[in-house]
This record gives structure tokens, C-alpha cells and sequence, in this order.
């Protein structure tokens, strides 16, 4: 098969799904500064980030599975067009419901990045393919980690709201190169769309290989999720630092993040049993550290490092697992995949600020600690049978 996608389109798609993917992120270092300026509590300002992910997961269900039926442009230009109405509306937010409703909808139109994923697996051919995916996710996970340095800056000298008009912006302009650059794809399925979404149940009940994937994700994200939304709250009670300081680990973050391209392309030489034990003793060894970091800078920066070396392991690893089958599908099982990778991160969202609010920092290391050594108890269990 020959590969059909350019470098400069692949970087294109790289940098524009950082930036997408960076608005479901934007809210977490802000939190405590949206609680204090909505003058509610930093339990009830957490539904912020709880409600980007339940919307982003719930976008991914009912959106993405249209990329194996509708064409790629098509969706892009309605799906921006209403992100830019959503993050305009969050900036305008003058009380905690609106700014949870305009949050659901960022979440529920910032679900491009994967439309982008299985767009570059089909444009790539399979020598490339690990490659390709690497790239987009590199560009994908220093989004997710660099929008909390950059909202928690602006969020810290120019407020908050700044921060969501600036995304708007940068939204607006990508959507125009996009529209410009990137091959348009027409996809075969004639069916309609409740016989679409019918089918997600069907390649989920046949391939165990995705069932074992999305838990995967969803364990790692939901642990990851947890370590974001309480951070911020570490920062102000033990270091009595701002947004700022919160947002600024996401530099740390991305070191782990620029691995993507590599492990990529170790998934074309190396046994994805490997990699996947290797993602959650990283994911272990991080937590074990936070454990002991509440009131240590230096320890939380190697975990940060570590967790994100851990996540993007698992991550790229189980989506070239679930884009090496079924590849009429690659949206639907991308769908499938990606729904409960995001409820995941919802959950630990949730648990996360319980956890705090119940037990601190040591209740949020050791949520983290569980999570992680049940996806590598899980994948020792199923490795012998299962990829």
C-alpha cells in the first residue's frame, strides 16, 4: 500500500490536534481561580472539568463514528463552528451552570483529534503507520499538557477568561488551514446512521482485543485525570502557589510526551506485551513518588515525567492494537476505544476530588497506586491469550 500522506500535512494534523485536543485542558490549572471568581466551592468548581469530559466522551460516541460514513471535511466545518460558539460562550460565563453547559459543549466538539488518528492511519501505509500515529499523538499529548501551562499563565496575569477568548481565536484560524490542507476522505458506508451505531456494539462484543484496550485507557486516563484536577489544589494548600505553578508541571509533561513519536515506532519492533507492562510499571513507579511528594517539588516533577511516559505508552500501543483490524471501521473502533478512555478520565476526575476532599494528597496517590497495578494484574492475566 503506498503512503498518501505528506510530512507537512501529517505536522498540520499534529499541531491542530494539540491545539483541539488543549481546550478540553484549559479549565483544570484555573479551577481554583474560576471558584473564587464564581464564589463557589473548589468540590462544586470541579463539575467544570467533569462536565468538558463527560461531553467530550459522549462527542466521541454520536460524532465519530460519522468519519466512516460522512467526509472528513464535512464534519470538520460544522464541528468548529460550534467549538468557537462554546468557547466564546465559556469566556462570557457569569455563573457556575452556564460555564458547566459551554464546558459540555468544548468537550462534546473537541472530539477532531480523533477524527485526525484514524485519518493518518488510513492515509499511511503499514511501514508508516506507527510512525504516523506517533507524530499525531505526540502533537495531541503536548496539547493536553502544554494548555495547562499556557492557561495557567494567562488564567494567573490576565484572568481567566482570557484564556478561552485566546482559544476561540486559535480555533478560528486552524479551521482555515485545515479546510486548506488536508485530503479529503469519502468513505464507502451506505448505511444509515442507527445501523452505524448499532455496529459499535458488534465489533465490541466480537474483538476482545478492543474490549482489553479501552480498559486499558480508561484506567490510565482515569488516573492521569486525577493527578490534573487535584494538582491545582496541592499547589495552593502545601506551596501556596497559583495557576501558574499548577499549569507550569504541563513543561515537564510534555518531555514524556515528545517519547510519542519513538514509541511508535517501537511498536513495529518491539512486542506490544512489552510495552504495555513497561507503560504501568512506569504508571506505578510515578504514583509510588507522588505518594511521597506532597511536599516536594522535585519529586512531583519526576512523576510528572513519568505518568505521561506511562499514559502514552498504553495509549499509542493499544490504538495500533485496535487500527491493525477491522480497518473499514477505524473510526468505530477508535470510537469505541476513545468513549472509554474518556469516561474514564471523567471518573477520575470525580474520585479524584473525592479522594482529596476525604483523604488529601495521600487518598489521591494511593486512587492512583490501585489504578495503576490493576491495568498491569490485568494485562499479566490476559498477555497469554490476548494482545
Amino acid at each position: 500500500m503506498k503512503n498518501n500522506l505528506s510530512n507537512p500535512t501529517l505536522y498540520l494534523l499534529s499541531v491542530s490536534a494539540g491545539l483541539v485536543v488543549a481546550n478540553l485542558y484549559y479549565n483544570q490549572p484555573l479551577l481554583h481561580d474560576i471558584a473564587l471568581d464564581l464564589k463557589v466551592t473548589d468540590a462544586q468548581v470541579s463539575n467544570v472539568a467533569l462536565s468538558t469530559q463527560i461531553g467530550y466522551a459522549l462527542g466521541l460516541l454520536l460524532i465519530i463514528p460519522l468519519g466512516d460514513k460522512i467526509s472528513n471535511i464535512k464534519i470538520i466545518k460544522i464541528d468548529f463552528l460550534v467549538l468557537v460558539l462554546s468557547l466564546i460562550g465559556a469566556a462570557f460565563s457569569h455563573s457556575l451552570i452556564f460555564l458547566i453547559i459551554s464546558s459540555f459543549l468544548i468537550g462534546f466538539t473537541s472530539t477532531l483529534p480523533q477524527i485526525f488518528v484514524p485519518m493518518v492511519a488510513h492515509l499511511s501505509n503499514d511501514e508508516t503507520r506507527g510512525r504516523a500515529i506517533g507524530i499525531v499523538m505526540s502533537g495531541l499529548l503536548i496539547g493536553i499538557l502544554g494548555s495547562r501551562v499556557l492557561s495557567g499563565l494567562f488564567g494567573e496575569y490576565f484572568g481567566w477568561r482570557s484564556v478561552f477568548y485566546g482559544a476561540a481565536t486559535l480555533m478560528a484560524l486552524f479551521f482555515i488551514l485545515l479546510n486548506a490542507k488536508i485530503p479529503e476522505i469519502k468513505p464507502d458506508y451506505k448505511e444509515s446512521y442507527s445501523k452505524l451505531m448499532k455496529s459499535l456494539w458488534f465489533y465490541f462484543k466480537k474483538d476482545p482485543t478492543i474490549r482489553l484496550a479501552t480498559l486499558r485507557g480508561a484506567l490510565a486516563f482515569g488516573g492521569l485525570s486525577a493527578f490534573w484536577t487535584t494538582l491545582v489544589f496541592l499547589m495552593e494548600d502545601s506551596f501556596h502557589y497559583g495557576s501558574a505553578v499548577a499549569g507550569g508541571f504541563g513543561l515537564f509533561g510534555v518531555a514524556g510526551a515528545l517519547g510519542a513519536v519513538y514509541v511508535g515506532k517501537l511498536n513495529n519492533r518491539v512486542s506490544k506485551n512489552k510495552l504495555i507492562i513497561s507503560g504501568a510499571i512506569l504508571l506505578i513507579l510515578s504514583w509510588l513518588i507522588f505518594l511521597v511528594s506532597s511536599h516536594s517539588i522535585v519529586g512531583l516533577i519526576i512523576g510528572v515525567i513519568l505518568i505521561d511516559l506511562g499514559v502514552q505508552a498504553l495509549h499509542i500501543t493499544n490504538q495500533n492494537i485496535i487500527f491493525s483490524k477491522n480497518t473499514e471501521a477505524r473510526n468505530r473502533v477508535n470510537t469505541i476505544y476513545m468513549v472509554g478512555f474518556f469516561i474514564g478520565g471523567a471518573l477520575g476526575t470525580s474520585l479524584g476530588a473525592i479522594a482529596w476532599n476525604s483523604f488529601g494528597w495521600t487518598g489521591v496517590s494511593v486512587l492512583g497506586l490501585l489504578i495503576s497495578v490493576t491495568i498491569l494484574i490485568v494485562q499479566l492475566i490476559t498477555s497469554k491469550r490476548i494482545i
